[in-house]
């Protein structure tokens, strides 16, 4: 295994970026902005190599970047309705900063901040942040940590740790965009990368993405993905540029979100890593297995990628170029009981992890 250790300026200040290269000559690039992914580089069934992962070159751009590319966003993932939540008999107030909505911690998440980072092994990057108490509105001094192992087998461990000092709630998740084909291969191959769920259930959500509070099976419906199925089968019409192609489906969720941007359930949930997700690219032969031991997926289409800061290779992202699979807790747990918790005390600390693991068929 080598590391190879390099340093950006940004207007935040310095960021250390670290390239971890297995013997196969298969690497990831890390980077202590948003302790994040910046590169996977796989080889597809004959063994050419690729970078699967949407990304920009210059580190300066992943600051505040709409798509919160490769990056740990915190300190809770996703949504939490109306910014509001209750811990105690208090209510704490965060930043609105996703239509009425509180989104990945704020706009100065845990995504937007350099981490410290260590290299702890050979292919072992520890990336840390101290959160202090009131940060975002949030209560409680907290110690986060990411730790990224890549190893010989092409396979990315992401193992997340979090302590407080007080009681608060956390949801760390990785938010990488994968596109198997090659990071700019475009939509029409992002969609047609098919997509397999470990999950009979889903979170029905309102119109603005936050749960309803119900769980719900998704047999019969378009959140279907207990066998393998296109990405894009139920949003566009076949071979459509959905860069261009209008949405052909009527169902709510899909629809509100302009392609999926919604939570599955995980049906095993025992404290233990289990694959949830598997995504595969048909012409490479590209795959990538997800395993976690978090309680619920969150698959976001790229929807809204259009815009984004200029990609790695002069690449332009375009909507639907990529798939996120986010391994979390469910949205808005802090104000869903039925949801599994995501308490952190200073007896009760926090730990997860995502695991992503690169083969061919």
């Amino acid at each position: 295994m080598k590391t190879v250790k390099e340093t950006q300026s940004t207007p935040i200040g310095q960021v250390t970026l670290f390239t971890l290269i297995n013997t196969k000559g298969a690497q990831v690039k890390l980077s202590a902005l948003g302790a994040g992914i910046v590169e996977i580089i796989v080889p597809d069934r004959d063994g050419n190599m690729a970078d699967v992962v949407i990304g920009y070159p210059e580190a300066s751009s992943y600051i505040a970047d709409g798509p919160c590319a490769g990056k740990t966003p915190g300190r809770y993932a996703n949504r939490i309705a109306n910014g509001r939540f209750t811990l105690g008999y208090k209510e704490y107030n965060l930043p609105i900063n996703n239509g009425p909505n509180h989104l990945h911690g704020g706009p100065d998440g845990f995504q937007n901040r350099i981490w410290d980072a260590e290299e702890l092994a050979p292919g072992k990057i520890r990336f840390t942040l101290e959160s202090k108490d009131g940060d975002a509105g949030y209560p409680a001094n907290v110690k986060a940590s990411v730790t990224y192992t890549w190893d010989d087998n092409d396979t990315l461990t992401i193992d997340y740790d979090a302590t407080s000092d007080a009681p608060t709630v956390i949801n760390l998740t990785n938010h990488s965009y994968f596109n198997l084909a090659g990071h700019n291969a475009g939509p029409v191959k992002a969609m047609n990368q098919k997509l397999t769920l470990n999950c009979t259930n889903w979170l029905p959500t309102d119109d603005t993405l936050v749960p309803t509070g119900e769980i719900a099976p998704v047999a019969g419906t378009p959140m279907d993905f207990t066998t393998a199925r296109k990405v894009g089968e139920a949003i566009f019409t076949p071979e459509a540029d959905p860069s261009t192609e209008t949405l052909i489906t009527d169902f709510d969720a899909i629809r509100y979100g302009k392609g999926y941007d919604n939570c599955w359930v995980a049906d095993i949930y025992d404290g233990k890593a289990h694959p949830i997700a598997t995504l595969k690219e048909p012409e490479s032969g590209r795959k990538v297995i997800v395993s976690t031991d978090q309680p619920a997926v969150q698959v976001y289409c790229g929807n809204w990628l259009t815009g984004s800061p200029a990609g790695k290779d002069g690449a332009i992202y375009t909507d639907y170029c990529a798939v996120a699979i986010e391994c979390q807790g469910c949205p808005d747990a802090p104000n869903k009981p039925g949801f599994p918790s995501q308490l952190l005390t200073p007896a009760l600390p926090y730990h997860r992890t995502i695991q992503f693991t690169f083969t061919t068929d």
